[in-house]
């Protein structure tokens, strides 16, 4: 049996980016989230 080899964090990162940008319904909801802080930030 082969050895599993261990990810890179760049590779992890890159693997969850992909899946985010499929993910239409959780992409709308990071957009969400980061305008909030935005809006709370800037007051």
């Amino acid at each position: 049996m082969r050895k599993m080899r261990k990810r890179t964090f760049a590779e992890l990162v890159l693997e969850n980016k992909r899946q985010l940008l499929n993910d239409v319904r959780a992409l709308e909801k990071l957009e969400e989230k980061m305008e909030t802080r935005w809006l709370h930030k800037a007051e």
